[in-house]
């Protein structure tokens, strides 16, 4: 029995310590806002916030998290969302950045952490913080000018 600490909600499960943190959230804990994708920590559509650190949770194993704070795209946007996460989602709504979506919630985790961090980002700066997470849509621009909304939101 693991436990874990996710969405500010301590969880048990019965998995073994090697099951990717990815396969916990999802089918373990029903969670399914965050993507599989590559399973090669490659893509970002499995990024989860770790002690607020962004982190591939394809290949974070589920014995690994220790007491470590774990978010979810659940937890960056819901209830209990954090000023960044209300800030990132609407700016994604307020651009239409969707296009397929697929990727979406790790681009949404990654510019979250980012805005933690830096609260007034540069072109290079957003680019650097969601370098490896992948939009086969290709939506780039957009992301980035929704970072800057976001950036703008957070300032309001």
């Amino acid at each position: 029995m693991i436990k874990l600490k996710i969405n500010g909600e301590e969880r048990s499960v019965d998995v073994d310590a090697d099951t990717p943190l990815l396969w916990v959230i999802r089918d373990e804990i029903g969670l399914t806002g965050t993507k599989f994708g590559c399973g090669q920590a490659l893509c970002g559509a499995c990024t989860v916030h770790m002690d607020g650190q962004p982190v591939r949770s394809c290949q974070t194993m589920a014995g690994d998290v220790g007491d470590a704070q774990i978010v979810t795209i659940e937890g960056l946007v819901g209830a209990n969302a954090t000023p960044e996460g209300k800030a990132v989602q609407a700016a994604w709504r307020a651009l239409d950045v969707v296009q397929c979506g697929y990727c979406q919630s790790g681009q949404m985790m990654s510019a979250a952490a980012l805005l933690t961090e830096n609260k007034k980002p540069s072109d290079d700066d957003i680019n650097a913080a969601l370098n490896g997470n992948v939009c086969r849509c290709a939506t780039y621009q957009r992301i980035r000018a929704a970072v800057h909304d976001a950036a703008r939101r957070l300032e309001a």
